[in-house]
Order: structure tokens, then sequence, then C-alpha cells
């Protein structure tokens, strides 16, 4: 896609074709752009007896001064068309202009972009001799049609850039989210293996405490008689309490006495979790958390006593 000619530039090709209309005295200076089959006025001297306005479009055809620049590729030089049997009767005779100098303008990867021109109804020697200031004017345009290239180019490369650096932007914040997301789900895993531990050991304590030891205490009354029964009895009641070591006889009392949400809150509460945490863990609100809270504090005797409710439950650990 070509680039936009910048307003700013318009008006100094403006000086540019006026600066040549006076200097070679003639009355029509042009630069032409060309988009095939089309070729238009794009700047036109501001000089008396000029026929060319900006905007005006001829349609390419061998009868054009300027499509024989563009087929020979470089300059035309009529000087009397009139009596050149291969421009008498081109287009630009209708206005009379027999005399005509042009050179193409390129776009640095070659493509045309138009011409350069000078046009006169007579013969104009002054205008011959500065047709190597019209090729150096002809350079200065093709010059700045060199920067509008590298602008837009860089432009291109500045938004490529942006867009690279979005993409990144977005690939970082949904690793974020990935990131945040398997964290929540490791730490509900963590608190699920945590609370089946501390449910199993509350089990473990109660089955041994309710099931075991009341038929010890039997069996030690059947070997009072017996040493060495007593002995074997002696060395399972430590194995057992060596087991149930781990699990607080004052905190499973402290845990019976709570419903079995309540324990689960307090279980969690224990391990350090906020209430918006059990919350999101227990897909309940947050006031349905602050009410179970406020249960256990009542149940443990914390109601209004300033103490903070995870530091005695850990104590009883």
């Amino acid at each position: 896609m070509e680039p936009q000619i910048p307003q700013k530039t318009v008006k100094k090709w403006q000086r540019i074709v006026d600066l040549i209309a006076r200097v070679a005295e003639v009355p029509a200076s042009l630069v032409m752009r060309t988009s095939a089959p089309y070729h238009s006025v794009f700047v036109s001297s501001e000089s008396d007896n000029n026929p060319y306005q900006v905007g005006c479009q001829f349609t390419l055809n061998e009868k054009l001064y300027c499509h024989g620049v563009l087929q020979k590729d470089g300059e035309l030089f009529v000087e009397d068309a009139s009596s050149d049997p291969v421009w008498s009767d081109n287009d630009d005779m209708e206005h009379g202009m027999s005399f005509y100098i042009g050179y193409p303008l390129k776009w640095p990867n070659g493509e045309i972009f138009g011409t350069i021109c000078v046009l006169d109804s007579r013969r104009n020697r002054r205008a011959i001799l500065f047709r190597e200031g019209l090729q150096e004017f002809a350079r200065v345009i093709e010059a700045d049609l060199e920067l509008f290239t590298e602008m837009n180019r860089r432009i291109e490369l500045e938004a490529e850039l942006q867009t690279t650096l979005d993409e990144l932007e977005l690939r970082v914040v949904d690793r974020t989210a990935d990131l945040e997301e398997a964290n929540t789900a490791l730490r509900v895993l963590l608190g699920s293996v945590e609370k089946a531990r501390e449910e199993y050991d509350l089990k473990l304590l109660r089955q041994i405490k309710g099931l075991v030891m009341p038929h010890l205490s039997k069996l030690r009354i059947r070997l009072e008689s017996d040493p060495i029964g007593s002995n074997y009895l002696d060395t399972v009641e430590d194995q057992l309490n060596s087991i149930t070591a781990s699990v607080n006889s004052k905190l499973m009392t402290i845990m019976e006495k709570l419903t079995p949400v309540e324990r689960e809150v307090a279980q969690m509460i224990m391990r350090g979790q906020s209430t918006k945490e059990i919350a999101r863990t227990l897909s309940r609100g947050r006031s349905t958390v602050e009410f179970h809270r406020n249960n256990i504090r009542s149940k443990l005797g914390l109601r209004h006593s300033g103490r903070n409710l995870r530091s005695l439950l850990l104590s009883l650990h």
C-alpha cells in the first residue's frame, strides 16, 4: 500500500513547481500522478495561462506526452509538436501546448509514481537550458517519496511490534490466571488431604478408645493372676498409646461438641485459611462461614474474650 503524501509535502512541491515555472518562464509546471489507467494532475504551478487544474485526469494513451515518458522510462523532450509527426495530434495540443520536457518519478522500489514536466505553447529556449535543474527537482521529489516509504515502513513495524507485545501480555495474563487457578486447586487438594488426615486421626482415636480400650480393661482384670499375660497386655496398651499420641484427646473432646460443618470449618481455621478461602472451598457465602465461626467461639467459651480462635485450636492440637 502506497503511503499518503502529507499536506506539508504537497505545499513544498507546490513551491517547487511555482519556482520552476518562474525560472523556466513556462505557463505550466506539473507533478503528475499515475494510477493506471489514469494519469492525473497532482500539483500544478500557480502561473499565468496555466490550463491544467489539480485533479484534471487523463487516460494513459500513446497520444499523451507523459505516456511517452513512462514508455521511455526517461526524459521526453518535444521541442515543437506541431512539426513532429509523432506528437502533432497529441492530447495536450488541445491547449496549444506544443513544447514539453518531462521526467519519470518513481517510488524507492522502482514503481512509477508519476512524472514532473513543463509545457509551453512556444519553443522555450530558457526551459531547454533548465533541463538539468528540472531533473534535480525530480530527484528532490523522489527523495521525499523514499522518506515517506521509510516512515510508513517504520509505522507498520511499530504496529506489528505493538500487536506482538499485546499478544504476549495476553498470554502472560492467561498464564497467570492458569497458575492462580492451579494454585487454588492445589490449596483445595492439600486442604482436603489435611482434612482427611485429621478426620482419620479422630476416627482412629474414637475407635481405639471406644472399642479397644474397654476390652483391654476387662482383659486386665482377667489377667491379674497371670504376670506374663499382664506384661503382654502392658505392651499392647503402650503400643496403642503410641499410635494415638499424635491425636490430642482434648482436641477430640472439643471437636465432638461441634457439628460436622463446624468441625470442617475449625480444621480449615487451624490450617490458616481465611473466611474468604473457607467460603470458596465450601461453596458457601462468607456470612455463613462467619455464622459457623461465631458458633465455634461460643462453644469454646471465646465469646467477648478477645482470644484468637486459631491460636486456641492449635494449642489443643
